[in-house]
């Protein structure tokens, strides 16, 4: 089948779109920007990339369209696709028609940590040869692209709360019918879609009451949203975890999180020695082998498999060691995930060395300030920072980063942004690019300034 894939470069829609092409079907699809990773891992797969939204792009042999949760009425081809009475149909009921049917579902939820999670948990099973299927929210290193079919009843999936589609507003992971459910953390987010956190916690409960009762809920046992979620009603056997309280937990960890101990009800299961850093990613582990344990892997099998783990790229990803300065690309979209990053990096690199960082408020959430209340603290391990925002914010940033500890440079011009942080910086400080986006191009412009032969 001739498939034309809207809003085809977003981390979700460029999974679905690997998965269609693996099924067999012939894909193209539109978007608005296009930039990597997902565009570079599409075109190494021979799908077609088109630029804009135009109308011309609805070729005569399009059979059927998948549209991304990005696309609106008034899309003008969207607009010419219903028009035609072309059939459409959301990304994710199209995964669960085609891909997920009468497979089990590994489904990895929370607020933080989706994506190393998912990653971790797909490079477990791999590890111990169960050759899973996968769709997750980004570009894990050990595989070197988003999704790929499996050849194994098991399949992987990062599974947000996010909206399906205009026509489809319900989260996306009410489609997936997950038997082994990963539950991270819950907090607020996604502004733009749920007023506040119980309506997000309401939606949790709903997810819950599709997992069987052979199946198995793995949470956070710290997390209180959790707890209440829990408490409205839960049908399935659960296990909890983390690294103090959990039923799988970890101790004698090292002060960046790169060696750990791992106990299951108290019990010393073995070590890990890998080269993510802080207790978040610890915690991540901890969910992923517990999901793994779920299906028949081993504890110890799940261990032996982490120090080959390679992160996700845009996860405090090493993008380049120029002049003795350090430059990372990191997926920032909420304070604690900023909070958890900057830590474990200053954990790594110790007290003397500088962090910059630099800043994008790119999710909805960020950008219209509900966070604003945390943002100054969530910044704590900076010695600097740069943070940007559009020009017509309606609230106080500045005020919002009034109490930073470091020096806070605040920009509307992303242009600009590259050749203000290289003057400001030094030998042996460490660069973090924080946002959500393609941020106007500013890290690779800025890795352009350092060395004209140095890519991400």
């Amino acid at each position: 089948m001739r498939i034309h894939i809207l809003g085809i470069c977003g981390t979700f829609m460029a999974g679905i779109a690997l998965l269609a092409r693996a099924a067999g079907h012939t894909i193209s699809g539109s978007d608005k920007a296009i930039y990597p990773p997902m565009s570079t891992q599409l075109a190494e797969q021979g799908i077609t990339l088109m630029e804009g939204y135009d109308p011309a792009h609805l070729t005569d042999d399009i059979e059927y369209i998948i549209v991304g949760n990005i696309i609106s009425r008034g899309n003008p081809l969207m607009e010419e696709i219903m028009a035609r009475d072309i059939p459409y149909i959301s990304g994710p009921e199209w995964l669960a028609k085609n891909i997920l049917a009468k497979r089990h579902v590994l489904a990895v939820t929370g607020t933080h940590g989706k994506t190393t999670t998912t990653s971790m948990l797909t490079w477990i099973l791999e590890s111990a040869g169960l050759t899973p299927g996968f769709l997750i929210g980004g570009v894990p290193e050990n595989f070197g692209v988003s999704a790929r079919l499996g050849n194994t009843p098991y399949f992987v999936i990062e599974a947000d709360e996010y909206d399906c589609a205009f026509f489809d507003k319900r989260p996306k992971f009410m489609h997936y019918h997950p038997r082994t459910l990963i539950i991270n953390n819950l907090e607020f987010d996604h502004a733009d879609i749920y007023p506040n956190l119980a309506a997000i916690q309401q939606q949790f409960h709903f997810l819950i009451r599709t997992v069987p009762g052979n199946g198995k809920i793995l949470y956070h046992a710290i997390d209180k949203n959790i707890d209440k979620v829990l408490a409205e009603g839960c049908w399935t056997p659960t296990t909890s975890f983390d690294i103090e309280h959990g039923e799988l937990s970890a101790q004698r960890i090292a002060q960046d999180g790169s060696h750990f101990h791992v106990f299951a009800q108290g019990k010393h299961i073995g070590e890990v020695k890998w080269q993510l850093l802080g207790n978040h990613n610890i915690n991540n582990a901890l969910a992923a082998i517990a999901a793994a344990q779920h299906i028949g892997v081993p504890l110890t099998t799940a261990l032996e498999a982490l120090p080959y783990f390679r992160n996700v790229k845009r996860r405090l990803e090493v993008c380049a060691k120029v002049n003795d300065i350090t430059i990372y690309d990191d997926f920032a979209h909420h304070p604690t995930a900023i909070t958890t990053t900057l830590a474990g990096l200053r954990a790594r690199i110790g007290k003397k060395a500088r962090i910059i960082a630099v800043l994008e408020l790119g999710s909805y959430t960020m950008r219209t300030g509900h966070h604003k209340d945390t943002l100054a603290a969530a910044l704590t391990e900076a010695d600097l920072i740069f943070c940007h925002y559009p020009a017509n914010a309606d609230w106080d940033i500045r005020a919002a980063l009034t109490h930073c500890r470091a020096p806070v440079t605040h920009s509307t011009d992303a242009s600009q942004l590259p050749a203000n942080v290289l003057a400001s910086s030094r030998p042996n400080d460490h660069i973090i690019i924080m946002s959500n986006s393609g941020f106007g191009g500013v890290l690779q412009n800025l890795l352009t300034m350092l060395s004209s032969t140095t890519t991400c």
